[in-house]
C-alpha cells in the first residue's frame, strides 16, 4: 500500500479530472484540507473585504487550525475518492 504522502498526491492529481465540477462548499473543503495537508495552520493576511472568494477560502483553511496534516491528508484523499466515481 502507497505511503500517505503518494495517495495525496494521486489525490490531488485524480481531483483535477473528476468527472464533473464539485459544488461550492465541497470545492471548499477540499481547498482547505489541500492546504491543511500540504501547509498546516493557516498563515498570512486574510485577504481584503471585497476578496470574497479569497476571503471564503480562507476562513475554510482556518476552520481546520490544529488539524494535523496527516489527518488532513487522510481526509482528502477520502474525499476525492467518493467524488471519482
Amino acid at each position: 500500500m502507497p505511503d500517505l504522502q503518494s495517495q495525496f498526491e494521486q489525490a490531488v492529481l485524480a481531483a483535477t479530472r473528476l468527472p464533473s465540477r464539485p459544488c461550492n462548499d465541497t470545492l471548499l473543503e477540499l481547498y482547505a484540507l489541500f492546504k491543511q495537508g500540504s501547509e498546516g495552520n493557516v498563515h498570512g493576511d486574510q485577504p481584503g473585504f471585497f476578496d470574497f472568494v479569497g476571503t471564503a477560502k480562507f476562513e475554510a483553511w482556518g476552520k481546520l487550525k490544529g488539524m494535523s496534516r496527516d489527518e488532513a491528508m487522510t481526509r482528502y484523499v477520502a474525499l476525492v475518492a467518493s467524488l471519482d466515481t
